[in-house]
């Protein structure tokens, strides 16, 4: 009698652990949501030194950046969203959605800047040159809504995005018209991937429709390209130029990174071609060679994640020599925004891991502008940069 009622309760106990372990498990095997705020505020100040000042390139002081969002983590799930205030005006940075299949493999939706280039290794703020490369700025999109998929491994990095056009964020469709689309992919192949010894080349290539225009006769008949003068105090364009009757823009970018120890050199080309309807096709083309160079800290290590440099170790100090050449003449199809040659040298001292000092000194050259006598303008300015 003794021995069933013992066997019993044995059974009864030994059901109670399996179900507490069971449910120990589950409760460990649920994943956690992790929500992250996020910001970031760049303190400028410019001096300017123009040889003609029709164009307003005036000196001051500014905050030209600061960011305010939230990212989300959960089990392969991934969020952001993030909003700008700079100059008292409100804008949509990011707002993403991502999936992570595995370790190699996510894709995204949603807006944000797709990858083109080595300069999509970076963010606007973290541009080694302080201010980012005129050519990129002219041949390359800031943010747009679409959907990008990522492979990464240690020796390959490759990207295909299938995006609508800028103004798909700043209007309904009853205004902007059909949206145009367009295709972008960067491939990278990088042998040598570790700190103190990286060496990477890589190709990016494009293809998109003609863009909106509030002017109806303009309407997805043309691209504005342009670059701005490298401040951000002053919001000037050094370059632009309107490429009516277009149909569609061709893109194209080879790219090359080297660093050994505390030495980096990294190069790109642009090549951008817009076909149009009756008229001479438009052609622009570009290039930027960057030389970095640690003053204080041993070596740079590799951004595995964005195809990159990382970020140089706290208490790292950094020079970097920069020549940029821009062209948006085009004398067969009778454009002329001008040809733009830039030098400069900045100094970063990266304080910690969430502060940056930045002191940049350049001179830049226009020329053969449509509508604008020739100008050169010399540039002194500092940043003290905050990003958490």
């Amino acid at each position: 009698m003794i021995i069933p009622m013992y066997m019993k309760k044995l059974r009864t106990m030994t059901l109670t652990a399996g179900l507490l372990a069971v449910l120990a498990i589950s409760a460990q095997e649920e994943p956690k949501l992790s929500v992250k705020p996020t910001g970031r505020i760049l303190f400028d100040a410019t001096y300017i030194h123009p040889q003609h000042m029709e164009e307003k390139l005036n000196s001051g002081v500014g905050i030209p950046d600061m960011r305010i969002g939230v990212g989300m983590t959960y089990d392969q799930w991934k969020a952001k969203v993030e909003m700008g205030f700079a100059y008292g005006k409100v804008n949509i940075k990011d707002v993403w959605l991502q999936y992570d299949f595995d370790k190699k493999n996510f894709i995204r939706g949603g807006y944000f800047r797709h990858k083109y280039g080595y300069q999509s290794s970076t963010s606007t703020s973290f541009k080694e040159s302080m201010e980012e490369p005129q050519s990129n700025t002219a041949f390359n999109d800031e943010r747009l809504l679409g959907l990008m998929y990522e492979y990464n491994s240690k020796k390959f990095f490759a990207t295909a995005s299938f995006v609508a056009e800028t103004a798909a964020m700043k209007g309904a469709t009853d205004v902007i018209g059909n949206e145009a689309i367009g295709l972008l992919t960067r491939l990278v192949y990088r042998p040598y991937a570790e700190r103190g010894k990286m060496f990477q080349v890589g190709v990016s290539g494009g293809i998109e429709g003609a863009q909106y225009s509030s002017q109806e006769e303009l309407n997805h008949k043309q691209f504005t390209l342009a670059s701005r003068w490298p401040m951000r105090v002053a919001k000037v364009n050094a370059q632009e130029t309107l490429v009516t009757d277009a149909k569609t823009m061709y893109k194209f970018t080879p790219e090359i990174m080297y660093a050994k120890g505390r030495y980096a050199l990294i190069g790109q080309y642009y090549l951008n071609t817009i076909t149009r309807s009756n008229q001479p096709s438009f052609t622009g083309s570009g290039a930027y060679v960057t030389m970095r160079a640690l003053v204080k800290g041993r070596e740079y290590s590799p951004n595995m994640a964005d195809g990159g440099i990382a970020i140089p170790d706290p208490g790292n100090m950094e020079l970097c020599l920069q020549y940029n050449y821009t062209s948006l003449s085009d004398a067969t199809a009778g454009v002329y925004g001008g040809y733009l040659n830039d030098w400069s040298l900045c100094y970063n001292y990266y304080l910690n891991k969430y502060m940056i000092w930045r002191v940049r000194a350049s001179w830049t050259k226009v020329t053969n502008r449509a509508g604008f006598m020739d100008n050169e303008c010399s540039i002194l300015e500092t940043r003290m940069q905050v990003k958490f």
